[in-house]
């Protein structure tokens, strides 16, 4: 059969290109200080970190039979230690190819650029017939990529940029997500000292989602109506390290600070955890986003003023979806809602860009109700009444 035949051929040139790769990487992980990041990394023992899920490893191999010649999609996720991924990400994927009957595959890095590429490697090794590739670092990645592609195995950046133009981006408008969290905090804090606390160096949606800020506070920070007394990025997007960095902001600013934007809902918690220390944690407007159920909390109780909402699982699905149609010969601008969006690196990126939505306490009922997590969980610790939600 042809695509046994090839398959068998994708196994040799991968474990040939695995020696290549992994050779080529072992002067250092290329990780820079690392979702994305959207964003991704183990999480360190501390009382500031997001709930997770648990240390499992990702589902391993979930089959329908009866599918387009069995087809096989492969997931590398940079990190799976992290409570989107299991929780919605993974199994919005699985849902898709369920559907379309295509086989699942994954692997794991945790959080290492290095192994990564060997993943992916093994991804081919094992049959892929399409990749989607949650990168750690989309510069280190950029060799398997583009190994898979000479061998004809369709790439899906997703969630974070791959600069390859032949690889599908899917995302949500992530630079709309930044200029969303600085709408709500402008609104609440017009003028003041502002504390920047960025994501990951190596992920370009650190600094997509910089850029949403600056669409909001640009003038008035060049007005001097604000001020950015500290701005930073975080190593792999790592709450433990967040509240290091807004400690230390606190410490130079002499915890004269009036908001603070953080790129996404588990630094948030990091920073929240460094201004109760000071008596500040509700005092002090905090963004994230994700949506995570703590975050979503924290809106409630008031010590975080917005996360904004990225539904993984439309995200998922349509990964999923426009993997299986990859792999049975679609064209990547024939795939549904594709649209071109110029990247950092001067390419034109084919992509699918989601559109979030910002959670505030106003509402809260939209996630309940969308069944993206329960009344108790979004109310424990709430007076009741003090949200519509939580009466």
């Amino acid at each position: 059969m042809r695509r046994n035949r090839l398959k068998r051929h994708r196994y040799l040139s991968a474990l040939i290109a695995i020696l290549a790769l992994v050779a080529a990487a072992c002067g250092g992980d290329g990780e820079g200080s690392d979702t994305t990041a959207d964003v991704d990394t183990t999480q360190p023992a501390s009382d500031t970190t997001e709930p997770m899920t648990d240390t499992t490893e990702p589902t391993t191999d979930t089959t329908t039979a009866g599918g387009d010649d069995d087809l096989v999609i492969g997931v590398s996720w940079n990190n799976y230690n992290e409570e989107r991924w299991a929780l919605w990400d993974e199994p919005a994927i699985q849902a898709a190819l369920d559907e379309a009957g295509a086989t699942y595959i994954n692997s794991d890095a945790g959080s290492s650029a290095e192994q990564q590429l060997a993943d992916v490697e093994n991804l081919i090794a094992q049959g892929a017939d399409a990749l989607i590739i949650l990168a750690q670092d989309g510069t280190a990645i950029l060799p398997a990529v583009q190994s898979a592609l000479e061998q004809g195995i369709p790439v899906i950046a997703y969630d974070r940029l791959i600069e390859d133009p032949e690889a599908l981006y899917i995302t949500f408008d992530n630079i709309g997500v930044g200029r969303l969290q600085a709408e709500v905090i402008y609104e609440m804090v017009p003028t003041g000292n502002y504390v920047i606390i960025k994501g990951n160096a190596a992920d370009a949606n650190a600094d997509f989602l910089r850029e949403g800020y600056e669409q909001v506070i640009g003038e008035p920070v060049s007005s001097g109506d604000i001020e950015i007394v500290f701005e930073e990025y975080t190593d792999n997007w790592d709450p433990a390290l967040a509240q290091t960095n807004m400690e230390q902001a606190l410490t130079q600013a002499d915890n004269d600070v009036q908001a603070v934007l953080s790129e996404n809902d588990g630094m948030a918690g990091g920073v929240v955890a460094a201004l109760e220390q000071q008596g500040l944690a509700g005092q002090v407007p905090v963004s994230g986003q994700d949506g995570d159920q703590a975050a979503l909390n924290r809106v409630a109780l008031g010590t975080q003023s917005v996360s904004v909402w990225k539904d993984a699982r439309e995200l998922g699905f349509a990964a999923g979806t426009a993997a299986v149609a990859l792999a049975q010969g679609t064209a990547l601008g024939d795939v549904e809602g594709v649209v071109q969006f110029d990247s950092p690196g001067g390419n034109s990126m084919t992509s699918i860009l989601l559109e979030p939505i910002a959670i505030t306490q106003d509402n809260l009922d939209l996630v309940v109700d969308a069944g993206w997590i329960d009344g108790g969980t979004l109310c424990q610790g709430v007076e009741a009444g003090s949200v519509d939600v939580c009466e």
